[in-house]
């Protein structure tokens, strides 16, 4: 089977709506929109939770708890593995070097390296975090680990 041999599923697309066409069509006269108010209105556009002016359910029930989206640091993780990977003439790595490599987003500051993988040759690396194992073998091939 090919992308241009891909067929719809029997009931799975169906014709446009025509409204506002006469009262035979099943669509006429307020085209859908019930009786009169703001949302047989055009424009009209009612969001979610509004009891119209009443005070709504979500701001009368207490808030509990804590969300901790808003405070989260967002960490790039990347592996000893990955930093072999590099071209051979790269030897100080940074969070600038792995974002122009396409190892790390360009806007993710924080870089924490952990110890899959294997390395062979001696690096300098900077990032902010270190697993135990991945500072061990960037040390062992003869590198650093520098946090920063």
């Amino acid at each position: 089977m090919k992308l241009h041999e891909l067929k719809n599923v029997a009931g799975a697309v169906h014709r446009k709506k025509r409204v506002g066409c006469g009262e035979g069509g099943g669509h006429g006269k307020t085209s859908g929109r019930g009786g009169k108010g703001q949302s047989a209105r055009s424009g009209s556009s009612i969001r979610p939770g509004f009891e119209g002016g009443q005070m709504p359910l979500y701001r009368k029930l207490p808030h509990r708890g804590f969300n901790n989206y808003n405070h989260r640091v967002e960490i790039a993780v990347l592996n000893v593995g990955d930093l072999a990977s590099l071209d051979a003439g790269i030897t100080e790595i940074n969070a600038v070097v792995l974002a122009a490599n396409g190892l790390i987003r360009g806007g993710e500051k924080t870089v924490k390296i952990l110890g899959d993988g294997e390395i062979s040759r001696a690096l300098k690396v900077t990032a902010a975090k270190f697993s135990e194992s991945a500072k061990a073998k960037i040390e062992k091939a003869g590198g650093q680990a520098i946090v920063g």
